[in-house]
């Protein structure tokens, strides 16, 4: 079973990626800031990464950086409201993020995106 470590601050989006993704067979782990977020990159090994790119202590950004790092062959999937600033998406591709989902999201599409990637 591939794992998946959801990082959000929000609880209603994680639960609803949770909930979309544990249904398509995926074992989820959420973080709800970057602290955390490594701890649980380093620990679980995570077979892909979502992030929030507005989170507490490290950023989206820092967390691809992290991420890849660690785990290059790791895909990233960045969710954001920001998808209007076209400098945050660009800047995600250049750390590394293999996709970007501007919120409000429709959770069907991103378990489409998500096997996608895997």
């Amino acid at each position: 079973m591939k794992n998946i470590l959801v990082i959000e601050d929000d609880k209603l989006i994680s639960s609803l990626v949770s909930f979309r993704l544990k249904k398509e067979g995926f074992n989820i782990t959420v973080a709800v800031d970057g602290k955390e977020a490594m701890k649980k990159i380093d620990s679980l090994n995570p077979d892909m990464v979502i992030t929030d790119v507005m989170i507490p202590f490290h950023d989206g950004i820092e967390i691809i950086q992290y991420s890849k790092n660690k785990r290059p062959n790791c895909p990233v999937i960045v969710l954001s409201s920001m998808g209007e600033e076209e400098d945050t998406v660009v800047r995600a591709f250049q750390q590394g993020a293999s996709d970007f989902v501007p919120k409000p999201f429709n959770p069907n599409e991103l378990a489409f995106r998500v096997k996608r990637l895997m």
